[in-house]
């Protein structure tokens, strides 16, 4: 009819909606269909080891027009200095800086570096048969030692201090294995500082737990003490960072922490006790989010209502929940991708996006080329839309673009915070118009856009809230602003591309 067009299926496309067609959506897509709502605050995690030698602006760009908001950088191959390694790191944090992207410092601990391992033999942890703690990739160091904390500790605060990062990601924090103390070869903590420790406590040496003590009390005696030793763990790298936070104020904090809630196993399998760690929500600002355990991948995106509601139980701190979703090959029998794409990908992300504050993807490399282009409509969260005379009155549970072309009002007023696709409104009921161009015009923002207006045809207004900083992209120049009425430094990451305090703010903006 020259007006659209029709994709017919013989067949049902499955019980979920992908078995049998996992890439309908993307077929549409080919079609001409526009996806009407975009976001831009889905985290990605990033490993150099994949993208070594990579155009990074390319990736950068890429990643922007993929919703990804921040990228959580494997900072433990760049502990030590190394100039060629710490070119590639700036660059990488320049690159995603001018696409208006986040760059986070992601901490493996108690894996420190490769280099780290080799030549502290001295402080290497210990499993249960007293090897070196070699587990998968990661080297494990005792952190209990407070020789060896000092110096981790050092070396942290130089990482971060050496490069521009907007946060650091505590991922992780805790001890092996997953099988337990059943599997004395992969279990830890077992060096000699733990195992005084618990000697003094407890009058018996843990090694005793695999040999002739195999009763279940004195096995529940040494996993609770694990357990404290890991919430103690936590809370003191918190602290440390907080330390490192007071001469960089800006930096976000994110503690990375698997599922002990809806697989409970994990108490004993690792001493994860989340129930120890969200009252720290309210002494200290970070974003805790949760990994998604594999064990329980099989029930579905349906999962992600299930794990929300057992964590907003615990803390009132709902805003500073987050899940993390591991795209990667599946090790159980699935049909009909190996790994999560498609349809399938989009009902995870939507899923979890509606469940949560924050959707953080493991990782980055392993987001497909196809699925790239509707990932930012999946991750939004708008709860209803309705004509409203020659526009749309949107009802959305967080910021999200909608799909637009041209200039637009927003609740009736002009609106600046357009790019000539997209209308970014704020959380709310908003109803967007349209409008005519005048002034400058504010084209993403790596925030929460609470408000927004044209002052005068060279400034725009713009409130809004982040727990890093902000990164404004402009469609020119800035030359002054000015932060809750109060005059400040113009720090530039491209050339319409302006870096803004952490916080809630209003900021000015004078441009050319």
């Amino acid at each position: 009819m020259g007006r659209g067009a029709v994709l017919w299926a013989a067949a049902p496309p499955g019980e979920r909606g992908y078995e049998r067609f996992p890439y309908l959506l993307q077929a549409l897509a080919d079609l001409g269909l526009v996806a009407p709502y975009r976001s831009s605050r889905t985290w990605a995690f990033f490993d150099s080891a994949y993208r070594s030698r990579v155009d990074l602006e390319y990736f950068a760009a890429r990643w922007r027009r993929a919703g990804i908001s921040a990228l959580h950088v494997a900072a433990w191959h760049f502990y030590e200095a190394d100039a060629e390694q710490d070119q590639f790191v700036r660059r990488l944090i320049e690159a995603c800086h001018h696409e208006g992207i986040l760059v986070y410092a992601w901490l493996e601990l108690p894996h420190v570096s490769e280099k780290f391992w080799s030549e502290h033999p001295e402080w290497r942890e210990k499993t249960g048969l007293l090897q070196d703690a070699q587990l998968d990739w990661r080297k494990l160091m005792n952190l209990t030692n407070r020789d060896c904390f000092r110096a981790v500790a050092a070396g942290v605060g130089q990482l971060v201090d050496r490069f521009d990062w907007d946060g650091v990601n505590l991922a992780e924090l805790y001890f092996e294995s997953l099988e337990g103390i059943d599997n004395p070869a992969r279990f830890t903590p077992m060096n000699d500082d733990v195992r005084r420790l618990f000697r003094e406590r407890s009058g018996f040496d843990p090694l005793e737990l695999f040999r002739l003590r195999t009763d279940g009390a004195s096995r529940r005696l040494f996993l609770d003490f694990r357990r404290s030793l890991v919430q103690k763990m936590q809370s003191e790298w918190i602290e440390e960072l907080e330390r490192v936070r007071q001469r960089k104020p800006d930096l976000d904090l994110v503690l990375t922490h698997v599922d002990d809630q809806f697989d409970t196993r994990m108490h004993d399998a690792i001493g994860a006790d989340t129930a120890k760690v969200l009252p720290l929500l309210e002494k200290h600002r970070f974003t805790f989010l949760v990994e998604d355990p594999a064990t329980v991948w099989d029930l579905g995106p349906e999962r992600y209502a299930a794990i929300a509601g057992r964590y907003r139980a615990l803390t009132s701190r709902e805003g500073q929940l987050g899940i993390d979703i591991n795209v990667v090959e599946r090790y159980q029998d699935v049909y009909p991708t190996k790994q999560q794409t498609g349809i399938e990908l989009f009902q995870l992300v939507h899923a979890a996006a509606v469940s949560f504050a924050r959707v953080a993807i493991y990782f980055e490399a392993s987001l497909l080329p196809a699925d790239l282009a509707l990932l930012p409509a999946a991750a939004s969260n708008v709860r209803g839309v309705d004509k409203s005379g020659d526009g749309i009155r949107v009802d959305t549970a967080r910021g999200v673009g909608v799909a637009w072309h041209g200039a637009a009002t927003v609740d009736g007023q002009p609106w600046p915070a357009w790019d000539g696709e997209t209308v970014w409104i704020p959380a709310g009921v908003h109803t967007v118009g349209p409008g005519q161009a005048n002034g400058p015009r504010l084209l993403r923002l790596n925030g929460e856009i609470q408000g927004a207006r044209a002052s005068g045809r060279a400034e725009i207004e713009v409130t809004y809230e982040s727990a890093s900083r902000a990164i404004a992209v402009l469609d020119r120049p800035v030359r002054s602003l000015r932060v809750d009425g109060v005059p400040g430094l113009v720090r530039l990451a491209g050339p319409n591309t302006v870096l803004l305090p952490r916080g809630r703010h209003l900021v000015t903006m004078a441009t050319d």
